[in-house]
């Protein structure tokens, strides 16, 4: 069973600039997404929720600084502008719109990907208050993607690593079905409570001294679960 990777989606119309990204994305431990133009971008962003975005700005279809503008919207989602644009104003003016850093072309890779570490380590960091998220017994990186559950490494699913940090994020707080459907699995799952129960019994089986006793994760009757705080071992 995989751990979760973060998802790095690339915004480029050059297909040899995606292969060069995505090549060096996955050599450093992490999943590639891309997109050519700027409403496939937008649309990836929506349904894929990736960690971080590298967007070039001349993109066939619109601006990539429409792009960003667009994107914060509803999103803090880092982004990482990849431009052949050089010029002060540009930067600014994406900058402005909430672009996180600005990368020009031709670039350097492995500072770019110093870049994207950087700015999934602040992300984490202003998300949670620190990279790293603890209740009782478990620990979780949110830059590595790992799971502890007293130091033994937890294998979860991508989507349950979701539920599971969603719960830790909101410790002590009843959250209802739907906040953690819409959360989770987006939107469109918002009444799919089957389904929730499902993926919470699979990570109560996997942190739960006893999955049949939850202590970690409660059901709160006709109304969702909370995650107890539970004093850190």
């Amino acid at each position: 069973m995989s751990q979760k990777k973060n998802t790095i989606l690339i915004v480029d119309d050059e297909p040899q600039i995606r292969k060069l990204l995505s090549i060096t994305i996955d050599a450093h431990q992490m999943k590639s997404e891309e997109a050519a133009n700027g409403g496939e971008a937008i649309r990836l962003t929506a349904s894929l929720k990736p960690d971080l975005i590298i967007l070039d700005l001349g993109l066939p279809d619109m601006d990539g600084k429409e792009v960003i503008g667009k994107i914060r919207e509803w999103t803090n989602t880092p982004i990482i502008v990849c431009s052949v644009r050089n010029e002060d104003q540009e930067m600014l003016d994406a900058f402005d719109l909430g672009a996180d850093d600005y990368v020009t072309k031709p670039f350097n890779a492995d500072v770019l990907m110093a870049r994207v570490t950087v700015n999934l380590k602040k992300m984490a960091t202003q998300e949670a208050g620190d990279s790293t998220l603890e209740n009782g017994a478990l620990k979780m990186d949110l830059v590595k993607h790992e799971v502890l559950n007293k130091q033994d490494k937890v294998d979860l699913t991508p989507k349950e690593y979701d539920l599971l940090r969603y719960f830790m994020v909101n410790k002590g707080r009843i959250l209802t079905h739907r906040q953690i459907l819409k959360e989770v699995w987006g939107e469109a799952h918002g009444s799919d409570t089957q389904y929730l129960r499902v993926y919470l019994s699979q990570v109560r089986e996997k942190i739960e001294p006893d999955p049949t006793n939850p202590t970690y994760l409660v059901t709160e009757t006709g109304i969702g679960y909370r995650m107890e705080v539970i004093d850190n071992a």
